[in-house]
This record gives structure tokens, C-alpha cells and sequence, in this order.
């Protein structure tokens, strides 16, 4: 390959036919599954409760006879009962952080880091990088994966790193000042955050930054959240989403590419499915429901069936891009989050959509859900971009948020307008939902 020439998909397999793909998941699935029922007594108990053997995984829709793996199994397991290799044979752990219960504890042999940073090149490279950036990190370093997995992806590529992690932002614009950092690692809010301290700096990150790509990830990206990066870092910069959880390796599972038509899952290693959440029913192909993922080419800690709880839906449609691999739409939530309020399921996301398509507030919001007489009550608090003493201009906001949102969830919310540079910003993953109910 000529060395000029900018690499525009990494790796062969990710433009395989679908005859391909199936017949390498088929035989990983195979290997796999005989590798947890013979190594792991949990695995094996699953399976034997409803009647399935490793022989019994002659295609790949046998893969439904298999039992889910849930993120309590692991709690259950803690910390290394689902694993399948010897902890002298792991060179690295990661976990959650483990605020509601027992930390997800995940393991990696160096095949399987390996494996990950092949992973993380493709979706980098799918996501505009090359050799020739300078890659700005600013996730935290620690036991979350994505700085980590990020990290040596990038630097697979031949991109120069710059290790900055989270926080003290003021730092980070200088090192992307003088460093010349051409791409972003970042949740988007932190990216949002970190063009507003710029601004405040006199640093105007259209102009005097020079930031090309954005990798942006751990957090969900809508389209108006997009729309609302490109106002503060220019319609230039190439922003793509990237997908990944610890419990199934890390970022790499899949990313968008310069088309922005979903993101492409690395199939000769995930098998993805959707299911109805409620009743566990595999889905048709195009169906919006929760994701659910087969790790087929890990070695410590292979997953079978993992509930992700996100929602999604697959596309095998051919992508422009040249790649054949399946492709996951851009989240529209967690079950998780699903917040239920006088009978209506709501998306924080929906919420989103709404209050950023406002021009006269900011992307900073709180959603706080409360229960009063036994009937819910939904506040939303947002920032107003500019300061003003104006009642009517404030009743003018506040009745067109309040009708934009009637008309996306079908039910009435108290806006509260804040000031400008009043509420919560976050470095890591933004956590913009109080549901005051639970403590009731």
C-alpha cells in the first residue's frame, strides 16, 4: 500500500462478505461456547437449566437457545467467576466503578489486548484518523477502559498521544494550543465544556485551536448534540460516535465512519442481536429494541448473550463507505433510563433533542422527576445562553420549551431557567437525571 495514501479502512475484514462473516462466527461461537460450558461452573449451570449443550450450536440462530448473561451475573460472580483463564494468565483488570453494587470486574489475557487494539484502530481509522494526528485524551486514566483502550488504538495507528485525562481544563486548551492536538477523545459533554472555558479564555476553538476529528464516546450522542458541537468547534470537524462497555471489552465494538449512517460493529468478533426487552424474543432485522452482544474472540472473559440494555437497531443495508459489516443506529437511550411519569415512558434523550433545538438556551440541563400525592412531577432546569431581566422574553423561552416538549412526550413539564454558567458541568460522563421517586 502506498504510505501517502491515507488508510481508509484498516483491516480486510471489515469489508467481507456476509458469507464470510457468518462462517467466522459461526466457528468462533462454536469454540467459545465450548470454552465457558468446560471452564466456567456458572456458564455451565446456565446452560444446563435449559437444556443446551455445545454440540447443540450447529448455526447461528442456535445462538438463541443460549441463556442471557446479565450485568448481575457478574456481581454474582465477583470478581473472577466467569472467567475462564488461570489470574496468572491476565495482564491487565479493569472495573466499573461500582456505585450501585459490586464493581463489573473485567480481565484481559495480551491476546485479548491485542484484540482490542486492533479493535480500537478500526474504529479510529473509521472515524478520520491517521498516522499524522495529534491525539488529544481526555477521558480519565484509571479502571474505566476508554482512556486506556483509546489510547493504544490510536497510538496502533502511528498517532502521537497526549495522555491529558480529565479535568483541569485550562491546561488542556494550552496543550491544544501548543501541541497542535488535530483529535479529540471525549465524552461530548466534556468537549462542550471544554470549547466554553476556551471562549472564556479568549480562545476561540474555531480559529485558534485545531482540532479536525472528534472521537466521542461513554456517553449517548443525538443529533442535536452533534449539531451543537459543530457550533462551538466550526462545521468542519468531523464528529463521530464510537461504541463500547467495559463488560464486553472496552471501546471497539463499533464506531461511525465519515457517513455518519450508524455505527459498524466489528463483526469477526461481536455477534449482535436485538431483543424485545420484556419478553427476551429475538427481534427481526430493522426492529428498534435492546441490544444484546456475543463476545467471540476473547479469551479471559468471553460474554455470551450480554444484555447491554441499550436500544438500538441493526442495518445491513451496504454502507458507502466500502465496509460490509453490520451496523448499529445511533442509541436512542438505556432501558435503564427509561423514566416512566404518569403512565408515559420518556427518554432523557427525547429531552435533549427538544431543549437543544432552543437557540436561546445552552446544551447544560438537569431533568429532576419527583412524586408529590402520589402524582409525578417532571422539572427540567436549563441554561439560558444569555442573561436577561426581561419577563416576557423569560415567559416567551419558557412557553416554547414547555410546547416543544408537550408535543415529543405528550405530557407537561416545569421549565426552570437558570443563568448562564449555573449549572453542573462534568468531565466524565454527564449525569443529568435525579428520579427524586426512589427516595421516596
Amino acid at each position: 500500500m502506498n504510505e501517502d495514501k491515507v488508510k481508509k479502512i484498516w483491516s480486510e475484514e471489515e469489508s467481507m462478505s456476509r458469507e464470510q462473516i457468518e462462517k467466522i462466527q459461526l466457528a468462533r461461537l462454536q469454540e467459545t461456547v465450548k470454552r465457558v460450558y468446560e471452564k466456567v461452573p456458572a456458564y455451565r449451570k446456565k446452560m444446563e437449566d435449559v437444556g443446551v449443550k455445545p454440540e447443540d450450536i450447529q448455526s447461528l440462530k442456535d445462538l438463541q437457545k443460549l441463556p442471557f448473561v446479565t450485568k448481575q451475573d457478574m456481581r454474582d460472580n465477583y470478581p473472577f467467576g466467569l472467567f475462564t483463564v488461570e489470574k496468572d494468565e491476565l495482564v491487565r483488570i479493569h472495573a466499573s466503578s461500582g456505585t450501585t453494587g459490586k464493581p463489573t470486574v473485567v480481565g484481559y489475557t495480551q491476546k485479548d489486548l491485542d484484540v482490542w487494539t486492533e479493535c480500537v484502530s478500526r474504529i479510529a481509522t473509521m472515524g478520520g484518523a491517521t498516522k499524522s494526528d495529534v491525539a488529544q485524551i481526555c477521558f480519565g486514566y484509571g479502571m474505566f477502559t476508554g482512556a486506556l483502550g483509546l489510547h493504544y488504538g490510536l497510538e496502533h495507528i502511528g498517532a502521537t498521544i497526549v495522555p491529558s485525562s480529565t479535568g483541569n481544563t485550562e491546561k488542556q486548551i494550552m496543550y491544544m494550543k501548543d501541541f497542535g492536538t488535530t483529535l479529540l477523545v471525549a465524552t461530548p459533554s466534556y468537549a462542550l465544556r471544554i470549547a466554553e472555558v476556551a471562549l472564556h479564555m479568549g480562545v476561540d476553538p474555531k480559529k485558534d485551536l485545531n482540532i479536525k476529528i472528534g472521537l466521542v464516546g461513554s456517553e449517548l450522542l443525538t443529533d442535536a448534540m452533534r449539531l451543537e458541537m459543530h457550533k462551538y468547534w466550526g462545521e468542519d470537524i468531523l464528529i463521530t460516535s464510537n461504541y463500547g462497555m467495559s463488560e464486553l471489552m472496552g471501546p471497539g465494538v463499533s464506531g461511525e465512519c465519515e457517513y455518519q449512517c450508524g455505527m459498524h460493529i466489528n463483526e469477526d468478533f461481536f455477534i449482535p442481536e436485538i431483543i424485545n426487552p420484556k419478553t427476551g424474543e429475538v427481534l427481526p432485522i430493522g426492529e428498534k429494541g435492546e441490544l444484546v452482544i456475543t463476545c467471540i474472540y476473547k479469551e479471559a472473559l468471553p460474554l455470551i448473550r450480554y444484555r447491554t440494555k441499550d436500544v438500538t437497531r441493526l442495518i445491513y443495508e451496504p454502507c458507502e463507505c466500502g465496509r460490509t459489516t453490520c451496523r448499529m443506529e445511533n442509541l436512542d437511550g438505556r432501558t435503564d433510563d427509561m423514566l416512566k411519569i404518569r403512565g408515559v415512558n420518556v427518554f432523557p434523550s427525547q429531552i435533549e433533542e427538544v431543549l437543544l433545538s432552543v437557540d436561546e438556551i445552552g446544551p447544560h440541563y438537569e431533568i429532576i422527576v419527583s412524586r408529590k400525592d402520589f402524582s409525578d412531577s417532571l422539572e427540567i432546569r436549563v441554561e439560558l445562553v444569555k442573561a436577561t431581566d426581561s419577563y416576557k422574553e423569560l415567559e416567551d423561552i419558557e412557553k416554547k420549551v414547555k410546547a416543544k416538549l408537550r408535543v415529543v412526550l405528550g405530557l407537561d413539564a416545569k421549565i426552570k431557567l437558570e443563568s448562564p454558567n449555573t449549572l453542573q458541568r462534568f468531565e466524565g460522563k454527564a449525569k443529568r437525571v435525579k428520579d427524586l421517586r426512589k427516595e421516596v
